[in-house]
This record gives C-alpha cells, structure tokens and sequence, in this order.
C-alpha cells in the first residue's frame, strides 16, 4: 500500500476513486477561488472607498448590468457543473457489474461477518480480489451501522431486517481498513475490520487459509471467537470491561440484577450467548450486550470449552 493520499483524502485505491477524487478537487479548489476572490475584493473596496472624513457623503452607486448577470450566470453554470458530474458519479457508484464477486455481510454490535460464495467464513477481516468488481449484500443484526472504506471511497447503510449493497473494484493490493460510520454504542470506535487485497490468482488460496478451520479444537475454536468477537467487552486476565471478566467464571455464582443467583455453568453461558437480556450481571448496564444466536453449535461449544479452561488456569 503506497502513501499517495493527501491531508485531505486517503490514498485512492479503487477503480472510482479517481473519479470521486477529480470531483472533490473541483469543488474544493473553486470554493478556494471564489474565497479568495471575496474577501479581496472586500478588503479592496473597504479601503477604497474608506470615507476619508466625517463630513464625506459617499456618492450615489449606480447599477452594473454585467456584474449582476455574472453573479447569476457564473454560479448557475458551476451548480449545473457539479450536478452533473456528481450525479453521473453517483450512477457509477450504484451500478455494480453482473459479473462481481458477491459476498454477504452482517454488522452487529460491535462488529463484521463476511460469507464468501465458497462458504468460507471470517470475521472482522474482508478478503478481495484485485482489479476485479465486489458487490456486498449487507445487513444488521441488531442496531443501524454503516460500512465505510474510505481508500475505495465506499460506503453504504447496513440495516436490520433490510438488505442493502455497494461495490468497488479495488486497484491495488494491501490491507486497508473499514470502519463503522453509524454511532452505534459503546465500542463503536472499535468496529473495524481489515480489508485485504489479493492477486486474483492467489485470492482463493489466500481466502481459505484465512477460514475457520472446522477440525479446530474447541478450545482453540473458542479462544479465536473470543479474539474476534469478545475480547472487546470482557477480559481474561480478571479487568473489568464493558462486562464482566471470562477468567475464573465457570462454575461461580452471579448475582443477576433481579435480585436471583445463579451458577455460571454451560447452560448460563449459552444463554447469555445466545440471549443475554435474560439474565444480566448485577453491576453491569443492561442492553448492551447483543445476542450471538447467529453462532453455530459448535461455535458455542467453543466458548464454553474456552471459559473452562480459564477458570480451570485460573
């Protein structure tokens, strides 16, 4: 990845970027002419026409045809200017090829799931191919997020219970990042994923590797989904976090906020998996956590095995 962005824009590194960028330039630099010509001009006539002591009585003005059809002109054909250019980059922006490379997107609180067509799964990590048109179907599990590349200038509303997409066409390789770009709660500044850009003849190769191998140990499994998944919220060195620590829970009592005690065994953890407005920790605000009932059997099982294994060190 090159440092070829300005302090105004990050490096471009899709197919419309350029496109995105020319028109951004223009807009910016008339808006500096016009700027700078104002104020000049006022500063200028401000001395000018300075009255010069107290007795002066400034002169009649009289009206000016051509000065008055310029400033009408001249900013109706700079607005036609950049509707035009705007409007017809829009049109590229939300016209993707028949032929792109689909892959399904899901936001949730606070992060991303990418499905590939092969079936292969990741998380928080977006793999492409180079120089060729990807398409995302995307939707939200929980609350409203928005996907946001800003080195391919792409961007787009994730939504729940609706479908949504953009493409881009990335044009150089490397490893970018996305974030979320809807307020979303707490860690919303930590929802990002990394985007890699592969050769087209190595993206496949580069993609399963990336998987979720499915012979993984449980606990493996499980430490690897709290990694991506859990970390951000709960510990497992014992610090508290937006929720309780992971490190010695197993098989320990928690007080619930309504006023019940339970013991933290493989049923409590599913459920608070799977949904944890149920049961919420005594000390910790309620509704933050979203429900993960999108995991797989044996993705919970990996959890489970996984806060075992803390408590068992602990």
């Amino acid at each position: 990845m090159s440092d070829s962005g300005t302090i105004w824009l990050p490096e471009g590194a899709s197919s419309i970027a350029p496109e995105f960028d020319a028109l951004f330039y223009f807009v910016f630099w008339v808006s500096v002419v016009i700027f700078v010509g104002v104020v000049a001009t006022m500063l200028y006539f401000a001395y000018k026409y300075r009255r010069k002591n107290p007795s002066e009585r400034p002169e009649p003005v009289e009206e000016n045809t051509a000065v008055e059809v310029s400033w009408v002109v001249i900013p109706t054909i700079l607005v036609l200017i950049v509707f035009t250019w705007g409007f017809q980059t829009y049109v590229n922006m939300g016209t993707s090829s028949p032929e792109a490379y689909e892959i399904r997107v899901e936001g949730y609180q606070w992060g991303w799931d990418f499905e590939y067509p092969n079936g292969v799964e990741t998380v928080n990590e977006l793999h492409v191919p180079k120089d060729r048109p990807v398409r995302l179907t995307m939707t939200s599990q929980d609350v409203i997020h928005s996907f946001f590349i800003p080195a391919f200038r792409a961007h787009y509303s994730v939504l729940p219970n609706r479908r949504t997409t953009m493409w881009f066409e990335p044009t150089e390789e490397g490893t970018y990042t996305a974030y979320c770009n809807e307020y979303c709660g707490t860690q919303h500044a930590q929802m990002l994923a990394d985007v890699h850009v592969h050769p087209q003849d190595e993206f496949e190769d580069r993609l399963a590797e990336a998987g979720e191998p499915v012979d993984l140990p449980l606990p493996e499994l499980g430490a690897r989904l709290h990694e991506q998944r859990c970390q951000q919220c709960h510990s497992i060195d014992g610090s508290d976090g937006v929720g309780p620590t992971f490190a010695g829970l197993f098989g320990r009592d928690r007080p619930l906020q309504d006023g019940r005690t339970v013991e933290a065994d493989e049923d409590y953890i599913r459920n608070m998996i799977i949904a944890p407005t149920e049961m919420v920790v005594e000390g910790y605000p309620e509704g933050v956590m979203p429900s993960f009932a999108n995991l797989d059997e044996r993705e919970i099982e990996g959890l489970i095995e996984y806060i075992k294994t803390l408590d068992e060190e602990e």
